[in-house]
C-alpha cells in the first residue's frame, strides 16, 4: 500500500456458511481492522470497502420493520452480519481519528450474467427469495458503486445499500410484501417491481444509477 492514494477492500469470508461462525467473525473483523489501520498509518485519501446487505436483518426470518429497508434498519442475525456491523463502527472510529473518508458498500446478492438463467425458478414461490426481500445487484452496479465511492465528494464514514433498482421477481413488490410479510408498512413511492432495499441514499450521495435490469436478458 505505500505510495497509493486509496484502497478498495473487498476481501472477506463471503457469507455465514463458508466457515464456522467464530472463523467468519474473527477473519472478517481482524482483516478489516488490518486494512483500516494500514490506511491510517499511510495517510490514504479514501477507503472503500464491502459491507453487506446482511446488516439489514437477513435472512428476514423476522419481518422487517418497514419497506423498503434503508441504512438505519440494522439487525445483524449472524456472525457474518455482526462482523460487517462492527466494520462500519470501525470505519467511523478510524475516520474520527484520521479524517480519512470511509465508504462502506452494503452489496446485495451479486449476480454475474450467467446467474440470471435461474431467475424464472423464483417466480412461482415468493418465499424462495424472501430472505433478502427479493433483492439482487448486477456486477456492473458493483463496479459503478466502487468507482463512485472513490470519486464522490464525501466526508465522514458512510454506508450505502447497493442493489439493483428492481427485484428478482415479475410480481409487483407491494403484492409480494402483502403475501409474505403482511402488516409491514410499505412506502407509498414503491410501485411495480421496485427494489425493497432502498438505494435512495446511494443515489443522492454517490450519484449511483443502476441502469441494468435482468429483464433485458429475457
Amino acid at each position: 500500500m505505500p505510495g497509493i492514494e486509496a484502497v478498495v477492500h473487498l476481501a472477506a469470508i463471503p457469507s455465514p456458511v463458508h466457515a464456522t461462525p467464530d472463523q467468519v467473525f474473527r477473519t472478517n473483523v481482524i482483516s478489516t481492522h488490518t486494512v483500516f489501520s494500514a490506511a491510517a498509518r499511510l495517510g490514504l485519501r479514501r477507503v472503500v470497502w464491502a459491507s453487506s446487505e446482511t446488516t439489514l436483518g437477513l435472512p428476514f426470518d423476522r419481518p422487517p420493520d418497514y419497506a423498503p429497508v434503508d441504512e438505519a434498519h440494522v439487525y445483524p442475525e449472524s456472525s457474518y452480519a455482526l462482523s460487517k456491523v462492527l466494520g462500519e463502527e470501525m470505519a467511523r472510529q478510524f475516520h474520527r481519528w484520521t479524517g480519512i473518508p470511509f465508504v462502506g458498500l452494503r452489496f446485495s446478492n451479486v449476480m454475474v450474467r450467467d446467474d440470471y438463467a435461474a431467475f424464472p425458478s423464483f417466480w412461482e414461490d415468493p418465499h424462495l427469495r424472501k430472505w433478502n426481500l427479493w433483492g439482487y445487484v448486477d456486477e456492473s452496479h458493483v463496479a459503478q458503486s466502487v468507482r463512485l465511492g472513490l470519486e464522490a465528494d464525501l466526508a465522514g464514514a458512510e454506508s450505502f445499500i447497493i442493489a439493483a433498482a428492481d427485484t428478482v421477481m415479475k410480481r409487483p413488490s407491494r403484492e409480494l410484501m402483502e403475501e409474505v410479510f403482511p402488516g409491514v408498512p410499505v412506502a407509498d413511492r414503491v410501485s411495480g417491481t421496485d427494489t425493497l432495499l432502498s438505494i435512495d441514499k446511494a443515489r443522492r450521495m454517490l450519484g449511483y444509477s443502476p441502469e441494468f435490469t435482468w429483464g433485458e436478458l429475457f
